[in-house]
């Protein structure tokens, strides 16, 4: 695993790294949001995943991952001793995999890293009865390469989105229920708590304006309201 560390802790840095190398992780550590954006710049594929403290001189980690995330698709978990669930909310909001409060445990902090890479980037070949390509009318999925897209142009998505995607598709013209949305995509394996994840609304709302739904009237991905969400089936 390639990693990248945002931190401007260079003593956080260098601890990490001694910990994480003997699991096979390289860790690479910038110390501001700037550097972080020029790293990625110039190797999109360099990295797995990408460590990022909140609390960053200059540029805070909230704007630098919206940042990553406009210009590139590699899974983000953020680290801060900001711990407030509102925090938590915000850092899920804008494209986060993960958010881990410090301080932390190493050994829990690799495996959330390893939980995220598995479902951004899942193992090669499908499971048994999951298919590797998805169609629901003119939106195609291509479920191991991680790609979909609308009538022929390639929809550009974040590993949330597609995964949010792809469940609704598997089951399309059926409800999926919030809960069920979360066991498969959100950081705590199902632990659904409506009160902070409204994450996955919001997420739900990016989707539809990259389906061309409208907001008022979406055609595509329709709320059952104190439900979940339905992936309309062409007839």
């Amino acid at each position: 695993m390639r990693c990248l560390l945002v931190d401007d802790d260079r003593e956080l840095g260098r601890l990490l790294s001694d910990y994480l190398s003997p699991h096979g992780v390289s860790l690479d550590h910038v110390e501001d949001g700037a550097r972080a954006l020029e790293r990625l710049a110039a190797g999109v594929d360099r990295y797995d995943l990408v460590l990022l403290d909140v609390m960053l001189p200059g540029m805070d980690g909230f704007e630098v991952c919206r940042r990553i995330r406009a210009r590139f698709d590699v899974p983000i978990v953020m680290l801060t001793a900001r711990g407030e669930d509102t925090d938590r909310v915000v850092g899920l909001e804008i494209g986060a995999d993960d958010y881990v409060p410090k301080p932390f445990n190493p050994r829990e902090l690799l495996a959330r890293m390893r939980a995220v890479l598995r479902r951004a980037r899942p193992a090669a070949g499908p499971a048994a009865g999951v298919p590797e390509r998805i169609d629901v009318g003119d939106l195609t999925l291509d479920v191991p390469a991680h790609r979909a897209t609308l009538a022929g142009k390639e929809l550009t998505l974040t590993s949330f989105e597609f995964r949010v995607l792809s469940a609704l598709a598997r089951r399309a013209g059926e409800t999926v229920t919030r809960e069920e949305l979360a066991s498969v995509v959100l950081p705590r394996g199902g632990r659904y708590d409506p009160s902070v994840d409204r994450s996955l609304d919001v997420h739900v709302s990016h989707l539809r304006h990259k389906l061309g739904d409208e907001a008022r009237e979406p055609r595509r991905i329709r709320t059952v309201r104190g439900v979940g969400y339905v992936l309309v089936k062409p007839s």
